[in-house]
């Protein structure tokens, strides 16, 4: 048994990068660009809901830790608040609060009924047993149902939760409430209501989306040579479907690595390698390579799906991407964005590329509230369709605006949750 200080290791003595300054910080560009009023400023650049709770966990031996989550709500106009659950480490409020914020936006410009939140607990789940996360999860759910509901607000997976988690999620809460719930979680096993196609959608969603920008970029996607880093859920359906369809993938990653072979690597046999080892590094054909230099690689497309902030002032202007794809939520920071737009670099933003997951949540939720399943064809069809309009639509606002992709995709999305507030009001 691992004593606390290893397993449940605090944060503190780490330098939080205040993620919510960064998305206030975008929103504030497009709020100045679409003329936003004082007052709609005021009520989309503050979180609607925020709930901290500390609970207690019963670990194995018997002893009881003390845990500490979140639960934040955004914005609520357009329909109930959706958003994932993160554990990990280095959870914070900060953190919670701007993966919200971005949950609103990408819901917006995805033009799905949902407003944006997020949660997450701060532990190391990799350390737990299934049976101390079970009972983590449990606790947590029942701590935050004051804010969960089918109608009122859904979560999903994220960060190092699965559908395993969603289950145990579900479950909790329809105990607590006397009868099953399938729609109050996306992200369920199959045989719960889960959707087909759902594991993958954010990787799916994010190669669908490059295959347009390449097309506006003036290259093909067949052929391209792609890197990707993290090779969790996200980056090895990325990888897997962009090789697919014709891209060569000359690099991949993990927390514990990097591998890079410039003819291109067997996505298949890299993802057998990662699951009998539990890492990309070792495989075979391809040489070790560092996550630093793995994301300066010679490339025309970089996909970060790993966390925040790994494009920085520091390391953008070394960038040899002709575009970068972001699967990951906040990967490049607002100082980076402008060393990479003077150099020419199109990013196609988090809020846009990554919204494959939540689209296809949506598509979960649908499901779960009518009772009737779609096919996996249906699924992948109608994502593909919603992601290439969705791209269109940003895309046409950057240029008619003169701005870049972010930029453009946030002023679609300020722009359409601003005039749901203004359509509902100020109650009472």
């Amino acid at each position: 048994m691992l004593q606390m200080e290893e397993k449940h290791a605090s944060p503190a003595n780490v330098q939080e990068i205040d993620l919510y300054s960064s998305a206030v910080r975008q929103f504030d560009i497009a709020a100045d660009i679409l003329r936003l009023e004082d007052g709609m400023r005021k009520i989309l650049s503050h979180c609607q809901r925020e709930l901290t709770v500390n609970f207690p966990v019963e670990m194995d031996d018997g002893s009881v830790q003390v845990l500490t989550g979140h639960r934040v709500q955004h914005n609520t106009g357009p329909g109930p608040s959706k958003g994932g659950i993160r554990y990990h480490p280095m959870v914070t409020l900060s953190e919670v609060k701007a993966l919200a914020m971005w949950m609103t936006w990408k819901c917006a410009v995805m033009g799905l009924p949902y407003g944006g939140a997020k949660g997450g607990v701060q532990v190391n789940p990799k350390l737990l047993s299934q049976n101390e996360l079970q009972n983590l999860t449990r606790r947590y759910t029942t701590e935050i149902q004051i804010l969960l509901g089918a109608n009122q607000d859904i979560p999903a997976p994220d960060v190092n939760t699965n559908p395993q988690i969603m289950a145990w999620i579900m479950d909790t809460y329809s105990m607590n409430v006397g009868y099953s719930v399938p729609s109050v979680v996306t992200g369920k096993p199959l045989s719960l209501g889960g959707s087909p196609g759902r594991n993958e959608a954010t990787g799916r969603g994010c190669v669908y989306v490059a295959v347009e920008a390449a097309k506006k970029a003036g290259f093909s996607f067949d052929g391209a040579r792609v890197v990707v880093q993290g090779f969790g859920n996200v980056g090895s359906s990325a990888a897997l479907i962009a090789a697919e369809l014709g891209a060569k993938i000359v690099g991949v990653s993990d927390l514990q690595g990097g591998i890079y072979n410039p003819h291109g690597l067997d996505v298949a046999a890299v993802a057998a390698h990662h699951a009998a080892t539990r890492s990309v590094v070792g495989f075979d054909g391809a040489e070790p390579i560092s996550n630093e230099d793995l994301l300066e690689l010679d490339c025309e497309i970089l996909i970060p799906c790993a966390i925040e902030n790994q494009i920085t002032e520091e390391n953008a202007p070394r960038i040899r991407a002709r575009m970068i794809v972001e699967g990951a939520n906040g990967p490049t920071t607002p100082d980076a964005d402008v060393i990479l737009g003077d150099r020419g670099i199109v990013v196609v933003p988090d809020i846009l590329a990554n919204a494959g997951g939540v689209t296809v949540s949506y598509f979960e939720w649908v499901q779960g509230m009518q009772w009737f399943p779609w096919t996996l064809e249906e699924v992948n069809s109608r994502l593909q369709k919603i992601m290439t309009s969705s791209f269109a639509r940003v895309y046409d606002e950057s240029v008619g605006r003169g701005v870049d992709l972010r930029t453009g995709a946030m002023c679609v999305a300020v722009d359409r949750v601003a005039e749901f507030t203004r359509l509902r009001g100020i109650y009472p």
